[in-house]
Order: structure tokens, then C-alpha cells, then sequence
């Protein structure tokens, strides 16, 4: 079987472990595998606290770093894992963006990792929003 698998990726444990996930499944089932980084636009991170954004500028280096990191896995491990890879890095809302690639790539299934956020239980998670949508099967990695 060949497919597309979209798999959201932003540096937190439980994303890394969809991101694994995913890997797996795109190598067994012979699919591309698409990567996911969404990073939040800089207006959204603007503290009235922060005066001179320092907590700006070090979220943005952190969002560096995590590009990066995901960037230099995907050249490193693309050969050895025998997995079609495209990383793709939008500017956004997470639930957002990972609907909008998924339909411009026709994807087959959506992979994502748990919320580790407490305030998820009420407000509701990326994955839990991806799950009510309905478009796509979504696998929700703990």
C-alpha cells in the first residue's frame, strides 16, 4: 500500500514519539511521510510583561532549535529508514496548518502526539479538534 501519512512534529516528547510512529507506519505500508512543524506567528507570543521581548526572542530561538534538530534528523536518518520524507514548516495554528497540508497532500491518516497540557482537558487539544473533524483517521500517540 502506498499513501500519505502526516505526522505534527514540535519538539515535545509525545510528538516525537508520533513522529517515530509515523515512521514506522510510512516504512511497513510503503507511504510518504509528511512532517509537520508548525511554528506560532511572533504577535501571538507578545507579552505586555516583556518590554524588550527577551521571552520573544528566546521562543523563537527555541522554535530555531527544534527546526533544526527536526531538519538535521530527517538528512541524517532518510537513507537508513528507507522512508519518503518531506518536511514541511508552517507559520500558524497548529490544527489549522496540519488540515491544510493534509488536504493539499490528500493524506491518508493523521498522526499526532497527547496534549501534555493540563488546560487541553477544557480548551481541547490539536489532536482531540483533528478527531472531531472527522476528514482523516487520526492516531493520537501518548
Amino acid at each position: 500500500m502506498s499513501g500519505v501519512i502526516v505526522v505534527g512534529v514540535d519538539g515535545t516528547d509525545t510528538s516525537m514519539r508520533a513522529g517515530a510512529y509515523a515512521i514506522g507506519l510510512a516504512r511497513r505500508q510503503g507511504a510518504r511521510l509528511i512532517g509537520v512543524y508548525v511554528r506560532p506567528f511572533a504577535s501571538s507570543m507578545v507579552s505586555l510583561a516583556d518590554a524588550y521581548g527577551s521571552a520573544v526572542a528566546c521562543e523563537v530561538e527555541a522554535q530555531n532549535e527544534v527546526e533544526a534538530q527536526f531538519r538535521a534528523t530527517l538528512v541524517q536518518e532518510r537513507l537508513r529508514l528507507g522512508v519518503d520524507f518531506e518536511m514541511v514548516v508552517r507559520h500558524g495554528d497548529p490544527y489549522t496548518e496540519l488540515c491544510q497540508v493534509a488536504k493539499e497532500t490528500q493524506a491518508d491518516a493523521v498522526i499526532v502526539g497527547r496534549s501534555e497540557s493540563a488546560l487541553h482537558r477544557f480548551a481541547g487539544s490539536v489532536a482531540q479538534r483533528l478527531t472531531r473533524c472527522g476528514r482523516w483517521p487520526v492516531t493520537v500517540v501518548p
